[in-house]
Parts: C-alpha cells; sequence; structure tokens
C-alpha cells in the first residue's frame, strides 16, 4: 500500500510546483533542508507569470534559496516571510535601498519555539522541504530538520516532499507518512555542508573560561558559530554529559562519537540526545542516519523553556552581539538593521535557568570591528533579545560577570570589568552619568 501511494504521487518538480497556485502561503524548511528541485521549479513558475503573490514563511535561507526564489527579479511575485535572516535577505535589502525600491522582505519578530504557532496561526498552507526516502511503512524523516516542517506537516493541506538519499534517517518525532503527502519529487543531490569555523585566540580563552563551569553529569546546548565549537573542543575530560539543543552542530557530534555525551544521566530523556536541526558536514550526517542514540523533536518541544527546565544541571551557551550595562542583550542587530533573528536564544536562556543546578551563559568578544568599538555599551543600538531580567552569566575574554540576583551598580561594575581595557574608562564614566555607580 505504501509503495502504491508513493507511486501516485511521484511527479516531476515543474509538475510539483503548478500545484502551488498564487496566494499560497508556504512554510519553506529551514537551512540546508530547503528543496533544491521544487525550489528552481516554483522560481521558473514565477519568472513566467505563472504564478504570483506567494508568501514564503522560513527562517534562515541558503544559497538554495537565493539562486530560486529568493533574488532580486522575483520579489513581489514571491513575497519572503522571514522570521530569521541570513546574508540572502540582507542582500535583498541592500540592493533595494540603493535602488530606491521598498524593501521586499518583510521580517516576523518571533522566538524559534513559537515558530510552529505563529505559521499555523498565518494560514501557513503549504510545506516545501527535503527529506529521507520513505520506510518501509511508508513515512519520510525529516532528517536534519525536524523543527517547524513536523508541526506544519500535521496541518498544511499540501506537503509536497523532495526525497534526497543523502538525507539521514534519524529516530523522534521527526516522520511524515506518504498518505498526508501531495506530492513526491526524486532529487539525488549533496547536502549543504557547515564548513567548521576556526577558533581565533579569544574563541579560546572564551571556551575554556566557559567549560570551567560545565561539571559531569551536566546537559548542553550550544549555539552556532566558532565560539560554541572552541568550548566543545575542551570538554574531552567530561564524563557523561547530556543532549538537549535546537542545533546539532559537529562540535556536539563529536563529543558524542569520543563518549564524552553519552546522555547516561539526563533525567529527561535519558540514555539519549536530543535536538530539533542539524547544520554540520558529511560527517555529521552519517553520523545521525539509523543513529538511536539521538533523537529529533519539533522546536515548540524542544525549545519549549518547561521542557528544557527538565533537564538537571542544564547549561544554555549562547553568543550576542551587544550588552548594555543592566546586562540587557541585543543578539540579532548590526549596523541599525536586522542581521539575524532572536532564534532561540530566550528559550534556553530561561529553561536553563529554571533547570535543577542549570546556568546560562551568554558569551561575546569584547569588541568589535577591528577592536574599535566595545560590545558591552551604555546603551543596545537596537532591540532587546534577551531581557536584563533572564540575563544570569556573561563571558568575554576578560572573564566572567554572573549577574543574577545582583543590583545595576554591581551589574555594571561586573560588565565593565570584563569590557575591553580600552573603553573601561568610557563605560564606567557613562555608568556614573546614568545614575547606576550612585
Amino acid at each position: 500500500m505504501p509503495n502504491a501511494l508513493y507511486a501516485q504521487r511521484l511527479m516531476f518538480a515543474a509538475e510539483a510546483a503548478a500545484l502551488i497556485p498564487s496566494g499560497a502561503r508556504v512554510a519553506m524548511g529551514l537551512g540546508f533542508s530547503q528543496p533544491p528541485a521544487i525550489l528552481a521549479a516554483l522560481a521558473e513558475r514565477a519568472r513566467a507569470g505563472q504564478v504570483d503573490e506567494v508568501s514564503l514563511y522560513y527562517l534562515l535561507s541558503t544559497g538554495i534559496a537565493g539562486q530560486t526564489v529568493l533574488t532580486d527579479a522575483l520579489m513581489g511575485r514571491i513575497r519572503p516571510m522571514s522570521l530569521f535572516h541570513s546574508a540572502i535577505e540582507r542582500g535583498l535589502e541592500a540592493r533595494a535601498r540603493a535602488a530606491g525600491r521598498p524593501n521586499p522582505v518583510r521580517f516576523i519578530p518571533t522566538g524559534f519555539q513559537q515558530t510552529p504557532r505563529v505559521m499555523r496561526e498565518a494560514g501557513v498552507d503549504t510545506l516545501i522541504c527535503t527529506v529521507s526516502p520513505m520506510d518501509a511503512d511508508g513515512f519520510f524523516s525529516f532528517g536534519t530538520n525536524t523543527d517547524y516542517s513536523k508541526p506544519v506537516s500535521d496541518h498544511a493541506g499540501r506537503i509536497i516532499l523532495e526525497v534526497n538519499p543523502a538525507m539521514p534517517r534519524v529516530f523522534g518525532d521527526c516522520t511524515v507518512h506518504v498518505s498526508r503527502v501531495t506530492a513526491v519529487v526524486e532529487n539525488q543531490t549533496p547536502l549543504l555542508e557547515l564548513p567548521v569555523a576556526e577558533a581565533t585566540p579569544n574563541d579560546i580563552t572564551i571556551g575554556a573560561l566557559i567549560a570551567e563551569l560545565i561539571e559531569d553529569g551536566a546537559t548542553l546546548q550550544m549555539g552556532i558559530g566558532a565560539l560554541p565549537n572552541a568550548v566543545c573542543a575542551v570538554l574531552g575530560d567530561r564524563r557523561d554529559l547530556g543532549l538537549h539543543t535546537e542545533m546539532l552542530t559537529p562540535g556536539l557530534a563529536r563529543l558524542m562519537q569520543d563518549g564524552v555525551i553519552t546522555n547516561a544521566r539526563k533525567t529527561l530523556h535519558p540514555g539519549k540526545g536530543v535536538f530539533s536541526f542539524c547544520m554540520g558536514t558529511r560527517e555529521t550526517y552519517d553520523f545521525l542516519d539509523g543513529n538511536p542514540d539521538i533523537e529529533a523533536y519539533p522546536v515548540d518541544y524542544v525549545n519549549d523553556p518547561a521542557v528544557i527546565a527538565r533537564n538537571a544541571k542544564m547549561v544554555s551557551v549562547n553568543a550576542t552581539l551587544q550588552i548594555d550595562l543592566t546586562g540587557a542583550c541585543c543578539s540579532e542587530h548590526l549596523n541599525g538593521r536586522q542581521f539575524t533573528a532572536s532564534g532561540g536564544q530566550l528559550d534556553f536562556v530561561r529553561g536553563a535557568y529554571g533547570s535543577p543546578g542549570g546556568r546560562s551563559i551568554i558569551a561575546c568578544h569584547s569588541t568589535a570591528a577591528k577592536g574599535t568599538a566595545s560590545r558591552i555599551v551604555a546603551r543596545l543600538d537596537g532591540p532587546v533579545t534577551t531581557p536584563r531580567n533572564d540575563v544570569h552569566i556573561i563571558v568575554t575574554e576578560h572573564g566572567r560577570a554572573e549577574l543574577k540576583g545582583r543590583s545595576d551598580a554591581e551589574r555594571a561594575r561586573a560588565l565593565i570589568a570584563i569590557a575591553d581595557p580600552a573603553f573601561r574608562d568610557g563605560l564606567e564614566q557613562a555608568a556614573a552619568e546614568m545614575g547606576l555607580l550612585g
């Protein structure tokens, strides 16, 4: 029966894209699950004027989308509804400004955990993404990207899947049955990979300071980038760490492969590493494929602060762009414009602090712009991503500042102490003028 249903739904990409009508509200897979063949066919239809006013909801576009549906020529016919900017959206916006055109991208501020509900209430009616091949029981695995794809698949009226043998099959709550699927397109192509960024000396210093806070038996969440990888690199002597993270990175996967993360002491999903999406290397994907020790769940579960807090000794490590003297963090704006988004930072900040023995850590280099600007500032230049009420521990290459339970004056002094020395006098003067040190 599953094979018969599969055969009925199997079609060419152009046929599948033709099922998306004008005015559709489409959820596009996050990151590396964006389906190249389907998106190329949808872009071709838009260029030919065969489809119009398609609203595209998604986080973190890649070159797959940037070279197909998210091009300047298709803006208007395709409406980007970005919940997390990448270089693709920043480029679209910059070129529109330079040409005197209206901004073609609509940014939707939201936390990652709320994304499935936001998409459902926005009326998203179509899902397009890459999945693994169907199993004998008729189930496709969302592989690297359960996140919002799984929840959207539960309510969308059109589910158009690109089946790629390169997509790993994973365990957990991460499948959709062929009976729910509208169309299947087969396309064998390598998955995109995320190069492991080389750690700078400051990354290594910060990583070591953070690692000192991670005890045997702690459960980890790590964000993206060189800095979290630097933390992973110095945890080789820890025992029985656990994994509960929105993003599975090569560094975390390596800790599982090396027997550092065993999940043996976890209080939630004992024995199992938990993630919602993965951006890694082919080695990471091969590690995931058919691995019963790691499970994927939707982001509205993985990033629920109440769920996160059920992991004892939860340690959350994320990065920020700017911190004010009271501890508030802006992690998504740069030079006065949207740069990324809040993602799951606040979800894990709150969840980790709510965990018995948990720690929420936000890290950054003390300076930006080649040392000419301090990341610790009197006032933020953009929106607050993580409120001062929620911030627990801040780490720069100059030390750690524990802010929970401290007064505004104590916070200001602790943050000035971990700022770059070249900016400390100016920050102290600003703090005094703001009445923080009186």
